[in-house]
């Protein structure tokens, strides 16, 4: 089989973010795989491993996203294609038509696997996207997934604590969630080994894509209000409304 698997470099969810210029964020923070593209992952290897086949990441992002394709590579993935952009944001129809140009030029896909979203825009979007660019059948949110000849059995969340069960055929798109696996930690023979695989770079410019006009783009970016302090009021429970009442109308302006 030959799976492509398309993974982001996002910042780490502990990282404290830093806004500039408005619509931006200081890159000095720490970058991880996004955490639903390590289900991705983890399920192709596994499939690969019972069937045979070869696994391909698939990334747009600037060349920092190195170090995550590294990270997943060490996870199982045979290669990986960078598809290189500056742009620090990117449009998830644009995202969509790079991974898919990328892929098309590499081989044929039998089946192409994503997170459910990423952590940082969280458009849930690009496998959506990516999908109807290529013509084949999506499911997202899968926490459960079998594969026979030329069909994929998905079971995936629809909310409320339920789940449903489609059959697809395959060629097709596979959007993972939390639960499909248990990504295992790298050894460090498997991340020595994922220094030395190979890691295609090409230029988004170089896809023949229109980049002049995007379906969306930030105008401004904020970084979320530092919450207020607690306070405890003390007294009888007279007291200690008086005093929440005193400061919703003198401190907080609400009342």
């Amino acid at each position: 089989m030959q799976i492509y698997v398309c993974v982001k470099h996002v910042p780490d969810t502990a990282a404290r973010i830093t806004v500039v210029g408005g619509s931006g964020f200081a890159e000095t923070c720490k970058f991880i795989v996004n955490p639903y593209d390590e289900y991705a992952v983890e399920e192709a290897v596994q499939l690969v491993k019972r069937n045979g086949g070869e696994v391909v990441l698939v990334t747009v992002g600037k060349e920092s996203a190195v170090s995550s394709m590294r990270s997943a590579l060490a996870m199982g993935a045979d290669r990986g294609i960078l598809v290189k952009t500056d742009a620090q944001f990117l449009d998830s129809a644009l995202t969509a038509q790079a991974l898919k140009k990328a892929i098309a030029q590499d081989g044929t896909a039998d089946m192409i696997f994503c997170g459910r979203q990423s952590i940082d825009s969280e458009g849930m979007q690009t496998p959506f996207r990516l999908a109807q660019a290529f013509g084949m059948a999506v499911v997202t949110d899968v926490v459960a997934l079998s594969v026979n000849e030329n069909q994929a059995i998905a079971e995936h969340d629809i909310g409320g604590g339920a789940t449903e069960v489609l059959q697809i055929q395959l060629p097709c798109v596979i959007g993972a969630n939390r639960g499909l696996n248990d990504p295992p930690y790298p050894k460090l023979p498997q991340v020595l080994r994922a220094k030395k695989k190979e890691i295609k770079q090409v230029d988004i410019a170089d896809l023949g894509l229109d980049l002049s006009f995007p379906l969306t783009e930030i105008i401004k970016l904020e970084a979320v209000p530092e919450r207020g302090k607690a306070k405890i009021f003390e007294g009888s429970t007279r007291e200690s409304v008086e005093q929440l009442v005193k400061a919703l109308k003198e401190e907080e302006k609400i009342l």
